[in-house]
């Protein structure tokens, strides 16, 4: 990825682009890179400028500390300027929490898409988001970065068997390098609830998306962002989890996008 946008604070971001005419932005998730969401870029690339970024403090990206969420969202000003002014969002899981809080914040956003952001829609959940970001900034402050990303599994629904698997396999070392950036999307992700406040400020037309394989709690949730902000649609991707695939996917974001 090229590093030549540098965010406000001096924060250089690795991209990519590929593609003409409007531009989309893809963000990613939690534990994840621009290379996470960069299937979906070749698809879209057909109709559009697609750009794909490592969000700051993971893959080729930079970071500066302290952390906030103002950052991230100038890191989106800053790919948004260079890529002529205005683009479309895309987010994936807590990516679309970053993607809607860019939005209401006034950036020059033209559509914002989400897949699976996962606000709590539960007393219990949200208790249980309350719980992991007091673990999460603990084991984090203390170096723990395996115990930062054996919680965040747990908090996925991952079973004990699958987690102690992924420890011994070659993957873990990677992800514990993702780890202290889990702490940034607890941040976007605010206590978890659904911010009706902030999604009642969104300017722009939302398309909130959900796999029919996913979790009930999951669908409810995208329901509850698009009644939540001003322009909101709702739709399911038959036979879709929370990893969606590319393929499928694209045609809609696409549709979407070109409106």
């Amino acid at each position: 990825m090229d590093k030549n946008i540098v965010s406000r604070d001096g924060t250089p971001l690795a991209h990519e682009s590929a593609g003409r005419g409007s531009v989309v932005v893809l963000v990613s998730g939690a534990m994840s890179t621009g290379a996470t969401v960069a299937p979906l870029a070749a698809p879209l690339s057909e109709r559009f400028r697609v750009v794909v970024y490592d969000r700051r403090g993971r893959g080729a990206s930079g970071d500066r500390l302290p952390y906030a969420v103002e950052r991230e969202i100038e890191d989106l000003a800053a790919l948004i300027d260079a890529a002529g002014g205005q683009a479309s969002l895309y987010g994936v899981s807590s990516g679309g929490a970053l993607a809607l809080r860019a939005a209401a914040s006034g950036l020059p956003v033209r559509h914002v898409a989400v897949y699976e952001t996962p606000y709590a829609m539960s007393e219990e959940d949200l208790r249980e988001r309350a719980r992991y970001t007091e673990r999460l900034t603990e084991a984090l402050a203390e170096g723990r970065r395996g115990d930062a990303v054996d919680l965040f599994l747990r908090l996925t629904g991952l079973s004990e068997a699958v987690i102690e698997g992924a420890r011994h396999s070659p993957l873990w070392a990677g992800m514990e390098s993702l780890a202290p950036s889990l702490a940034y999307d607890d941040a976007v992700m605010g206590d978890g609830g659904v911010p009706v406040k902030l999604l009642a400020s969104v300017p722009v037309p939302v398309l909130s998306i959900a796999g029919d394989a996913s979790p009930a709690w999951m669908r409810e949730a995208a329901r509850a962002i698009a009644d939540a902000v001003p322009r909101g649609t709702c739709r399911t991707l038959p036979g879709q989890t929370h990893m969606v695939e590319p393929d499928v996917l694209a045609p809609v974001l696409a549709e979407f996008f070109a409106r």
